[in-house]
């Protein structure tokens, strides 16, 4: 196991990650809902997103992630950096797939000078609909992961509970070579099983 204590915090920084992302994706959700009804009433995207801001805040506050997003967008545009380049500049720091599709939507929109402001309404409104969907499947196999990682934890549970019942029982098998190659190979079956496992609930949107 000495190994897993090298990789260990590399894997937990991809977990800490993740989570940000997760949760960044779901205060986008909810901001591509306030952007869509702020287009709905005439704004301009500018001020949609200026809007935006102070519903944001009541909803994350003032630290949240998409609040410190959002304001420090409006403050880009103050200084007139364009929309594109501002909310390319998001896409590329969030690396969420939501906001880089919302952003060359934009792009090409704004380019083609079309109805800029009812493309981005349908826009929003298609990744929001696309982030729901998400959520459902994330609800739906809850259960699924949660017995994953309780079955993740059982082949553990069994060496560590039979050692201490019957000391020496496994001395074969961790104190040769031939039962110390063995038990490599079996770690290494386990380790496929449970990439296997997190690829089957991984489902893409």
């Amino acid at each position: 196991m000495l190994p897993f204590a090298l990789v260990g915090p590399v894997l937990e920084r991809r977990r800490r990650i993740e989570e940000r992302k997760k949760k960044l994706a779901e205060q986008f959700k909810e901001s591509m809902m306030i952007l869509a009804s702020s287009l709905s009433a005439g704004f301009s995207i500018e001020n949609a997103l200026e809007a935006s801001v102070k519903e944001l805040t009541v909803l994350y506050g003032q630290e949240g992630m998409i609040v410190r997003e959002f304001s420090f967008m409006v403050q880009q545009i103050r200084t007139n950096r364009s929309v594109e380049q501002v909310l390319e500049d998001f896409a590329r720091r969030s690396s969420l797939e939501e906001v880089l599709n919302f952003a060359e939507v934009f792009s090409v929109a704004k380019r083609s000078s079309g109805d800029v402001g009812g493309i981005m309404r349908h826009t929003a409104e298609i990744i929001r609909d696309k982030m729901q969907v998400k959520e459902e499947i994330l609800t739906m196999t809850a259960s699924r992961q949660f017995e994953q990682k309780i079955m993740n934890m059982i082949p553990f549970f069994i060496v560590f509970y039979i050692e201490s019942a019957s000391p020496g029982f496994f001395g074969q098998m961790y104190g040769t070579s031939l039962g110390r190659t063995l038990m490599s190979c079996c770690l290494a079956v386990y380790l496929t099983a449970y990439i296997l496992a997190k690829k089957i609930l991984d489902i893409e949107v």
